[in-house]
């Protein structure tokens, strides 16, 4: 999940910060204002099988690259989080950008919230994994029940414990090393 933000500077919107560094209802609250006072604003989505196709650094790029052309008007300058794209617009990469830059704080909210917003609607086909608890991160209950039940199809199965619970489920003895 990747999202882009194009703020408004006339409508400044206070308490952005690292997504990370917020709660998950403070986070809810800043979404809603970026939505209402950004000047454009997009999120964009890489499945997992696209991810275990690529590898998550390229998932994260194509992630990027697509919720910046949903923006509108085409933005003209593009600070990024730890990432270049190929994009014919001036850019700057910035290591720890959602913590160095409100627009790419906003952008990082944007995206955990509808992240987590989509872990709870997969909560309700596949409770087993209790994804609006953990919202699919690698928890203790979330890599118990991955051994218990085996990986859903959401899984990314280049994730090791992924991987592992999948011959944990198929009645191995041991979790199966790849080659």
């Amino acid at each position: 999940m990747a999202g882009a933000v194009m703020l408004n500077p006339r409508r400044r919107i206070a308490g952005l910060d690292d997504s990370k560094k917020l709660s998950p209802e403070r986070r809810a609250i800043l979404a809603e204002r970026i939505c209402e006072h950004a000047l454009s604003w997009a999120v964009a989505e890489i499945d997992a099988s696209r991810i275990d196709a690529w590898n998550i650094y390229q998932a994260s790029r194509q992630a990027m690259m697509a919720a910046i052309q949903k923006l509108h008007p085409t933005p003209d300058y593009l600070l990024l989080d730890a990432i270049e794209l190929d994009l014919p617009i001036e850019q700057k990469a910035l290591i720890h950008g959602d913590a160095r830059s409100i627009s790419i704080a906003a952008a990082s909210i944007l995206a955990k919230v509808e992240r987590d917003r989509q872990m709870e609607e997969f909560d309700q086909l596949y409770p087993q994994y209790g994804l609006a608890r953990n919202k699919g991160y690698g928890t203790p209950d979330h890599l118990e029940a991955l051994r218990r039940c085996g990986p859903s199809p959401l899984h990314r199965f280049s994730y090791a414990p992924v991987r592992e619970a999948r011959c944990w489920s198929s009645g191995a003895e041991q979790p199966l090393l790849p080659l």
